[in-house]
């Protein structure tokens, strides 16, 4: 009787509804303005100067002097926004002052509720250069440029400054490379860890305490982090000039980054005005003087809002900051593998004349819009790229750019057909009234309940959890199009589950045979528990997945089935390479979980089991610091990353005469950094790692020799290095030391 009761209602829901469609159309493309003046304009005229799609607006919602060089923001459980500043991030154009720790979080409140921010504090001051947030149930986790700590900061006067601070997790060891080569994210992901870019660990907030966890291979990453529905992550990273990467499988699979997942030409913006301060210098520039290629790419977000129009949910959007843009990009899976596209024809979502907009981020709001940080100023290269003999200094300095520091702006992007939702307040609510709001239409407010309803740790709740887990009528939302999406719903309920510690194996059999493909995938991931424990019945009961009908449930079928040494695992692995051995992903899946523990970090060890402790443990070093910092450009098996037009991004460092030659040589390059042709191919430029100790450089440079099957580098051949270096504050160049 009640599934009946529920038809019926759901059947007058119908037809009283009618779904308003949406087409994205674009406005005729602004001639392009190839040599636009750099003064500051005022938000106002600054918004003026934006090209968007047909029907949309961009609406303000913070300027200075309520916000000075924004870079990240996030809203807490009732959508107050807090905002990281990097307040000494290049004040002039040789980066003076960097380092000063007095970067400040500030705490932003819209108190009409027009989208507007009326009220802004100073939440946390003195802080070096902050870049990770995130807003817990009463607390905010921080962590700083050159450290890898976490700190957790708390108001408990509510007068909108924190008074209470605490380390929650600590690594003694100083973060190395400079600010643009550090970690970002700190994204509370559907499985209920928290992850970064560049480190290979990753979170959990529990019982008030934090859990590490450690994965090998996982994708590395720069400047922003997100996830879609799945919890598949999507990674960027501006020092390879790569727009997306790592999102064909869940992070804790490892790093997969299949060839034609990117569509043809993708990698290419369409800015509307020239791009003089590049630092890639004149190649990077068409006739027109605007970028040919990405290379600030930073800040991407999958927009999972409800109130743009529905064709926009799902979809990836790429801030550019150098060329003034932001790419919007569709995520279509063809054959089980995930390939971007750009949405419009060599035009893009949103872009600007103005030279001091520069869009750092994106992020989906409370209220279901689209939000972009601007950072607004006129450099937005650290200063290891503007020295002197730099292609992009002279430009600087010509344009004025170094002078245009102190501001920032936050925008609304929005439809001019759709108002924005009422921002939830979820803060107070107890976990099962949270429960609703787990198939609420906004991802944003979704991962939200789940995240408080976690961090409440009520059992109470288990059994209403159960019942939404339990609950099968998906369908229905496809006849007749209500605004939950029920599958989705279910999805968050077996997450909420693990995230309280209950994993039912009853349950997660059950939903084995989900309507919804996206809750099979979702059982399969979590009897991940069950294969580790050598469950066989439970395996038996995956094993009835081989041939289901959605190539997804498959697939993680495929990567699950690592977490079994059992010889029916292997049987089942070997059955589904067999069948879906013409499948790219699939096969792969297959065959790296037929290799169970084989890991890169294993083949390491037994690479150096034979030589003495103290070097072992150096390359090991050394190993952990590659995957942070030169697998952007060098990539994982040290061979250069591959661009699209099937050159590399920086040389291999297999079989590399410097790398096998002179040690004191290779510590220069390390140091000092490396400019110009290597072996007759231009590169992009090798940062400067001298910041670091001496042990750091030779741990670095011994992991590299060892994957040449060459000896080990000790600190004083760095000390040597540096010391004959002392002074120099250029680049090296290949003809310069030979000659030295």
């Amino acid at each position: 009787m009640k599934n009946l009761a529920y038809f019926i209602i759901l059947l007058v829901f119908a037809n009283c509804k009618k779904e308003k469609e949406y087409t994205d159309i674009i406005y005729e493309k602004p001639e392009i303005v190839k040599e636009a003046p750099s003064d500051f304009l005022s938000p106002e005229e600054s918004m003026k100067t934006f090209f968007l799609s047909e029907g949309y607006e961009v609406q303000l919602v913070a300027s200075e002097p309520m916000v000075n060089e924004p870079v990240t923001i996030a809203w807490d459980g009732n959508g107050r926004m807090y905002v990281a500043e990097m307040n000494t991030y290049m004040q002039d154009v040789n980066g003076t002052g960097t380092n000063q720790a007095i970067s400040k979080i500030k705490l932003l409140e819209d108190l009409d509720g027009d989208g507007k921010m009326d009220k802004s504090t100073i939440f946390v001051d003195s802080l070096m250069l902050p870049r990770m947030i995130l807003p817990l149930e009463d607390e905010l986790i921080v962590n700083e440029t050159f450290s890898y700590d976490l700190w957790s900061y708390k108001d408990t006067d509510n007068d909108g400054v924190a008074d209470r601070k605490e380390r929650v997790y600590f690594n003694p060891n100083r973060r190395g490379g400079n600010l643009e080569h550090q970690q970002s994210g700190l994204v509370w992901n559907l499985d209920n860890w928290v992850y970064t870019t560049y480190n290979p660990v990753r979170f959990k907030f529990k019982e008030g305490k934090v859990v590490v966890d450690s994965l090998d291979n996982m994708p590395s990453g720069q400047w922003g982090l997100t996830q879609d529905d799945m919890g598949i992550m999507y990674y960027s990273s501006a020092g390879s000039e790569n727009p997306a990467y790592g999102f064909q499988q869940p992070a804790v699979y490892g790093d997969y980054n299949p060839s034609g997942r990117l569509s043809e030409d993708f990698v290419e913006p369409w800015p509307i005005v020239g791009t003089p301060d590049v630092q890639g210098g004149p190649k990077r520039l068409r006739e027109d003087g605007t970028l040919n290629h990405f290379t600030g790419v930073a800040g991407q977000e999958i927009f999972r809002g409800h109130r743009l129009p529905p064709s926009t949910y799902g979809d990836l959007f790429i801030p550019e900051p150098v060329g003034r843009l932001v790419r919007r990009a569709k995520v279509q899976v063809e054959d089980g593998k995930r390939v971007l596209y750009n949405a419009y024809d060599k035009t893009e979502f949103m872009a600007s004349t103005d030279l001091n907009f520069r869009p750092v981020q994106a992020k989906t709001g409370p209220d279901g819009a689209l939000y972009i940080v601007d950072m607004y100023r006129g450099i937005i290269q650290e200063s290891n790229w503007t020295r002197e003999g730099s292609a992009i200094r002279p430009v600087i300095v010509r344009k004025g750019l170094d002078k245009n520091i102190g501001r920032g702006r936050i925008y609304r992007i929005v439809h001019k057909e759709i108002e924005p939702d009422k921002t939830p307040r979820l803060l107070n609510k107890q976990a099962s009234e949270l429960i609703e709001y787990l198939g609420h239409p906004n991802g944003w407010v979704r991962n939200t309940a789940q995240k408080l309803i976690v961090l409440k740790n009520d059992p109470s709740i288990v059994e209403d959890l159960k019942e939404v887990a339990t609950d099968n009528t998906s369908f229905w939302d496809g006849l007749f199009k209500t605004d939950r999406d029920l599958g989705l719903e279910r999805v968050h309920a077996l997450w909420t589950l693990e995230g309280l510690g209950v994993v039912d194996e009853a349950l997660i059999g059950q939903k084995l045979s989900d309507e919804d493909p996206r809750v099979r995938v979702t059982a399969i991931r979590l009897g991940e528990n069950f294969l580790k424990q050598g469950d066989l019945d439970f395996l038996m009961k995956l094993k009835g997945l081989t041939n289901d009908p959605s190539i997804e449930v498959v697939n993680q079928l495929a990567l699950s089935l690592r977490y079994s040494g059992s010889k029916e695992a292997t049987e089942i692995l070997e059955s589904i390479s067999e069948a879906y051995q013409e499948n790219e992903i699939v096969s792969h899946s297959a065959k790296e979980s037929l290799k169970k523990d084989d890991s890169r970090l294993k083949k390491l060890k037994d690479k150096i089991s034979k030589r003495a402790l103290g070097t072992k443990q150096s390359i090991l070093r050394g190993y952990d610091s590659y995957q942070q910092i030169c697998v952007t450009c060098h990539g994982p098996d040290l061979k250069g990353v591959e661009i699209s037009d099937g050159k590399l991004i920086a040389p291999s460092l297999i079989g590399s005469p410097r790398v096998l030659g002179d040690k004191e040589v290779l510590a220069k390059i390390l140091l000092n950094g490396l400019i110009g042709p290597v072996d007759g191919t231009e590169y992009g430029i090798m940062m400067p790692m001298k910041e670091n100790d001496d042990q750091w450089i030779a741990d670095v440079l011994g992991y590299i020799r060892a994957m040449n099957d060459a000896d080990a580098v000790h600190k004083r051949v760095v000390r040597s290095a540096r010391r004959k270096s002392e002074g120099r504050t250029g680049y090296w160049t290949l003809e310069e030391l030979e000659n030295d």
